[in-house]
C-alpha cells in the first residue's frame, strides 16, 4: 500500500503579495491592506508614486492582510486599523481589491492542478493536495526515504511562482491535521515534509492553540489546567480531558495531538450559500442615506448574481443582514418560487426582504445572502421566474 502523503500549500500574505506585483517598490517595507478607495496610491508628474501612510487612517476599518514587515510591528489581519497606525504608523495603506485577487487565486490553483490534480479548495489562497498516486511520490533513495516527494513539492513550489510570481508554503504529511501545522512551519516561501516519526520533535515543542480546531477559549480552558504545548496534550489523561470537554471533544484533542487525523481529501464541495456584505465607514441613517444605500444595495444583488453565474448555482432563498449601530444584528428571508441566478430577481425579493426590516437605527452593516442553491443547469430554464421589472428599482429603506 503507498505511503499516503498530504500536501497543504498557503499562499503567503497572499493579498499584501498581490499589491506587491502591483507596487513592487514597495517590497521589503511594512504594508497595510485594507483602506478605501481614497488610499489608492497618488501617481505624480515624475511618474512616481506617492502612498498613503497608516497613521493618516480615520475610520474602523479593519486589516485586510499585512506584509511581513507588518507583522513584526504586531499588525495581523481583523486588527482595527486604527490600532493598526498605533503600533506601525509608518507603515503603507494600501484598498483591498478582490477581483485581482481572485485572479491570481484562479491562477495558483491550476497551476498546481497541471502537477497534482486531487485538490480541495480551502479558501482564496490555501488548498489540500493529495500527493499519494502522484508520479515518483513513492521514489525513496538510500539515506533519503522522502526524496521523491521533496521533489514533488519543490516542483509544485516552483511551478506557482512561474504561473503567478508569488510564493507559497507547503507542509506535507500523512494527513490534513499535519498538514496544515507544518505549512506554517518554515514560512515564507517554506517546504515541511514530515512523518509521524518526526512528531515528538516538530509537532510536540508548538503550542496547543497551533491545532486547527483548538480556538482562544479551548486554548484558554487547556492552558488552566496546565496543558500549554501539543506534547502536553498528548500526555494528558483522557479521563481528564472527558471532564472537562466531554467525551467527544476529548477523544478528538488526543487523536489531535498524536497526529491522527484520516479526513479524505474532498475534491468537490456543494456550496450552501453564497452572500455579499460591507461594513461602512460611517453608520448610515436609513433616510438620510437612502440614496447612498440604494446603490450599495444594488451593488451587492449585482455582485452576488455574477457569483451565482460564476460558480454555476442558483438560488431559491434570498436574505438580508443588518447589522444596526448599536451591534444588534437583524436578517430576514424569502423563498421564492424557483431558483434564480438574475440579478434584478435578486434584487426584487432582497428589497421585499428589507421591507421586513427594523429601520429606526443607523445601518452599520448591509448584506444580502442567496441560499437553497442548486446547479444551474439542473434547473429547467422554464421553470425560473422572468425578472419583469425596471432596473431603476427603488430600494424600500422605509417601513410601510
Amino acid at each position: 500500500m503507498p505511503k499516503r502523503w498530504i500536501a497543504h500549500l498557503d499562499m503567503d500574505a497572499f493579498y499584501a503579495s498581490v499589491e506587491l506585483l502591483r507596487y513592487p517598490e514597495l517590497r521589503s517595507q511594512a504594508v497595510v491592506v485594507g483602506g478605501r478607495r481614497a488610499h489608492q496610491p497618488e501617481v505624480l508628474p515624475d511618474g512616481s508614486r506617492r502612498f498613503a501612510l497608516l497613521r493618516d487612517y480615520a475610520g474602523r476599518g479593519v486589516v485586510t492582510t499585512a506584509t511581513y514587515e507588518a507583522r513584526a510591528f504586531g499588525v495581523h489581519s481583523a486588527l482595527g486599523l486604527m490600532k493598526a497606525a498605533a503600533l506601525a504608523p509608518q507603515a503603507i495603506l494600501l484598498p483591498a481589491d478582490f477581483d485581482e485577487y481572485r485572479k491570481y487565486s484562479r491562477l495558483f490553483k491550476a497551476a498546481v492542478a497541471e502537477m497534482a490534480p486531487l485538490i480541495e479548495d480551502r479558501g482564496i489562497d490555501e488548498i489540500y493536495i493529495d500527493l499519494t498516486e502522484v508520479a515518483g511520490a513513492q521514489d525513496t533513495s538510500p539515506g533519503n526515504p522522502r526524496v521523491g516527494i521533496n521533489a514533488i513539492a519543490r516542483a509544485i513550489k516552483a511551478r506557482v511562482h512561474e504561473a503567478t510570481g508569488l510564493t507559497c508554503s507547503i507542509g506535507v504529511t500523512p494527513n490534513k491535521l499535519l498538514a496544515k501545522l507544518c505549512s506554517e512551519l518554515e514560512k515564507p516561501d517554506g517546504l515541511t515534509v514530515l512523518t509521524h516519526a518526526d512528531i515528538p520533535a516538530r509537532i510536540w515543542p508548538l503550542p496547543a492553540r497551533r491545532i486547527n480546531g483548538i480556538g482562544p477559549k479551548a486554548a484558554a480552558r487547556l492552558e488552566a489546567i496546565g496543558i500549554r504545548s501539543i506534547g502536553d496534550l498528548a500526555a494528558a489523561d483522557r479521563l481528564r480531558l472527558t471532564d472537562e470537554f466531554g467525551a467527544n471533544y476529548a477523544a478528538w484533542l488526543t487523536d489531535a495531538a498524536h497526529g491522527r487525523d484520516n479526513r479524505p481529501v474532498v475534491t468537490h464541495r456543494e456550496a450552501k450559500s453564497l452572500s455579499r456584505e460591507t461594513t461602512f465607514e460611517r453608520d448610515l441613517h436609513p433616510r438620510e442615506d437612502r440614496e447612498t444605500l440604494g446603490a450599495i444595495f444594488t451593488r451587492l444583488c449585482e455582485q452576488v448574481a455574477a457569483d451565482l453565474d460564476r460558480k454555476g448555482y442558483a438560488a431559491k432563498t434570498i436574505g438580508v443582514k443588518l447589522r444596526f449601530d448599536d451591534f444588534s444584528i437583524s436578517t430576514r428571508e424569502l423563498t421564492l418560487a424557483a431558483h434564480t441566478q438574475d440579478a434584478k430577481i435578486i434584487r426584487q425579493y432582497a428589497g421585499q426582504c428589507l421591507k421586513k426590516q427594523p429601520l429606526q437605527r443607523r445601518i452599520r452593516l448591509l448584506g444580502v445572502r442567496t441560499g437553497n442553491l442548486c446547479r444551474a443547469d439542473a434547473v429547467p430554464r422554464a421553470s425560473q421566474p422572468e425578472s419583469g421589472f425596471a432596473s431603476q428599482l427603488i430600494l424600500p429603506l422605509s417601513n410601510p
